[in-house]
């Protein structure tokens, strides 16, 4: 058991250049707070987002940084004033360590939309101390405990990372429209976001059927626990299922047009973008007047993300991940880039301390 002390000398992998790789470096952890808890990381999953920010694609990368927001482990020590947990227990950090927690978002358990900022778990700013925040591609980990979840003890812990981003991802949008039994949801693209959209809607009882215009997705999208798939290049195959579905779970990643997607809506149906992050090709604005509705998702809140957890326990739906030591980071960056990996990485954490 590690004792609370002033600062926790932490290795990690990061990046102080964009067109430098991912690799070991020392940082340190802040002292624990009286409501602070020290994690010893277990696994981190790893997200798109930590491939764009360590090269910065996105133009708002503060170097150096540490990628990593899907991060499982143990409790190692807690803060004087901590009541939420105890050393030993088996816990969790996704996208964010910190609000406000007194805006109006957070009073409704929306700590994501914090009207003031939520802090990220890497490359945001402590709102105590201003100081930069490193994320889980790390030994060990300081979190105010409020961001802190519990991982189900039936829930194997390299399967729960990934659950923290593309888990509640998909989850939280499922959940705000009502998705349940009788409902018919298509989740676009069938990735690392896809394939956790297409499980857990099937475990929430909605007919699924995945689109995609890749034949060869056909068996897996079966696999996955989808019951129908839909090759959006078959324009006589998309025309039949016009006005069809309540939902269009949109997980592709990159700009693509979302017209054909808006067409598979009933009256009042829903298509929740929660891949692209980019501009959008136009758009005419007449298909929305079938009351179509075009939105888009972030993650969950603290609640909501611990109540995706105990379904995913309950359910028995865990993503399919493949299992990487620290030091094949970049080489799973270059894969994720090719879309060669069924469908997440998770790195055992164990393998930093070969570094």
């Amino acid at each position: 058991m590690a004792t609370a002390t002033n600062e926790y000398p932490t290795k990690a992998y990061g990046t102080s250049a964009p067109d430098s790789p991912v690799g070991p470096m020392d940082i340190t952890r802040r002292g624990l707070r009286e409501d602070d808890v020290l994690i010893d990381i277990t696994h981190c999953g790893i997200c798109h987002s930590d491939l764009h920010t360590a090269r910065n694609d996105w133009g708002r990368t503060t170097y150096p940084v540490v990628p990593g927001h899907e991060i499982v482990g143990t409790i190692a020590a807690i803060g004087e004033n901590v009541t939420r947990h105890e050393v030993g227990d088996r816990v969790a950090i996704g996208c964010m360590v910190d609000s406000c927690m007194e805006c109006r978002h957070c009073d409704q358990d929306l700590e994501q939309y914090c009207v003031n900022g939520m802090v990220g778990t890497y490359n945001g700013k402590d709102l105590r101390d201003g100081t930069p925040t490193f994320g889980g591609y790390s030994e060990r980990i300081v979190c105010r405990e409020e961001f802190v979840l519990k991982v189900p003890d039936a829930m194997p812990m390299a399967e729960a990372a990934p659950l923290l981003c593309a888990g509640i991802t998909t989850y939280s949008p499922l959940r705000t429209w009502k998705i349940g039994p009788g409902s018919k949801v298509a989740v676009a693209g069938l990735g690392g976001l896809g394939h956790m959209g297409v499980k857990l809607a099937a475990a929430m009882g909605a007919e699924v059927t995945v689109l995609s215009r890749s034949e060869s997705k056909r068996e897996d999208a079966e696999k996955l626990g989808a019951h129908a798939f839909l090759n959006t290049s078959d324009k006589d195959a998309m025309k039949a299922k016009a006005g069809y579905f309540d939902m269009v779970l949109n997980t592709i990643p990159v700009r693509h047009d979302i017209t054909p997607y808006l067409h598979l809506l009933k009256i009042d149906g829903v298509q929740v973008l929660v891949g692209v992050i980019d501009m959008l090709p136009e758009m005419h604005s007449g298909i929305l007047l079938g009351r179509k509705v075009l939105t888009g998702s972030g993650i969950g809140g603290l609640a909501e993300t611990q109540e995706m957890l105990d379904f995913c326990a309950e359910h028995d739906v865990l993503p399919e991940i493949e299992i990487i030591r620290m030091q094949e980071v970049n080489d799973a960056y270059d894969r994720m880039e090719k879309s060669d990996v069924k469908y997440r990485f998770v790195i055992d954490m164990g393998s930093l301390k070969e570094t």
